[in-house]
């Protein structure tokens, strides 16, 4: 058996829940665990279960094997901007009374969705894990990737307190089909496609992109970090956290020009430098997934643009 093939026998007999299943991520990753004939896959939805709470938690996990733990509350470098307290609040109270309940309801193993964002805002390019603790991250994002790195500290405490099995997982910014679009906290790949097909609809002979477009970007299609997950799952045992990326990273502005291309818009492209850029760069080291798991992205990234693309122009 390859490294990186994901063996359905695993997931014989075993009771998985995966929370933040009705989100982006989530949606594909319950298809593709299907495809793999779990006894039971369970998504514990919002408001009968509310994942800040800690009993809420324990009703959720009672009689699980494995838990995957995507819930967050989420979005882009708006959203950030202007519900920082909200990302803090609800990030760390989710993951602390998720990772609380997996031990007390006796969970075999806990997999933990990170971010990109727990990053320090200045790491040397590509960011290895060992340099997560290297610094403070780009302000915009700190109370929502510090609130999701705490989970990386509760799981390694509880792996050597309690033995308690519980991975960490990195991913680089996601897109794909089913992304969110809404323009008040989606991230910059729907954010971007979503305003050059209204220019193109409208006819508009200027689209303006938040930044000066220096900025870089790391993306993985959305199938692959599924698939990505489900290798960490059945093969990765430890809380330092690993990486999960596409190893491919291109400027805002490469990437603003590549979508109007697609999209067929034949207008003017312009920046507003009075926005903020985010991190100045962003890519992984993904040398551990790959050596761990046998993790390698396969979609290439112009190719999963064109079905983003169409998946959005499908559905309006």
């Amino acid at each position: 058996m390859r490294k990186g093939k994901i063996k359905k026998d695993f997931w014989e007999n075993k009771k998985v829940v995966v929370t933040g299943g009705a989100g982006f991520l989530g949606k594909h990753l319950v298809k593709n665990l299907h495809k793999l004939s779990p006894q039971k896959v369970i998504v514990p939805k919002y408001p009968k279960y509310d994942l800040r709470k800690f009993e809420d938690c324990l009703k959720a996990f009672q009689g699980t094997d494995i838990i995957i733990h995507l819930a967050a509350n989420v979005g882009g470098i708006g959203y950030n901007k202007s519900h920082p307290a909200e990302l803090f609040d609800d990030n760390i109270l989710i993951s602390v009374n998720a990772l609380r309940a997996a031990k007390q309801t006796g969970v075999q193993k806990f997999v933990g969705i990170g971010t990109v964002c727990s990053y320090p805002k200045y790491t040397p390019v590509p960011f290895k894990e060992e340099n997560l603790w290297d610094g403070y991250p780009e302000e915009t994002n700190a109370p929502y990737g510090l609130a999701k790195k705490m989970l990386i500290v509760q799981s390694m405490a509880y792996r050597t307190q309690y033995g308690f099995n519980s991975i960490n997982i990195l991913p680089v910014n996601l897109y794909g089909p089913g992304d969110n679009f809404n323009p008040k906290s989606s991230h910059v790949i729907p954010s971007l496609i979503r305003k050059f097909v209204e220019a193109k609809k409208n006819n508009r002979n200027e689209v303006v992109v938040w930044g000066s477009g220096k900025a870089t970007r790391e993306f993985i299609y959305v199938e692959d970090a599924s698939k990505g997950i489900l290798l960490a799952c059945e093969k990765y045992n430890s809380s330092d956290p690993i990486n999960l990326g596409s190893g491919f990273e291109i400027s805002i502005k490469e990437l603003a020009l590549l979508i109007s291309k697609i999209v067929g818009f034949k207008g003017r492209l312009s920046f507003d430098k009075t926005k903020p850029d985010g991190q100045p760069r962003r890519r992984l080291d993904i040398s551990k997934a790959r050596r761990k798991f046998g993790f390698r992205a396969r979609t290439k990234f112009k190719s999963g643009l064109k079905k983003t693309v169409a998946w959005y122009l499908s559905q309006l």
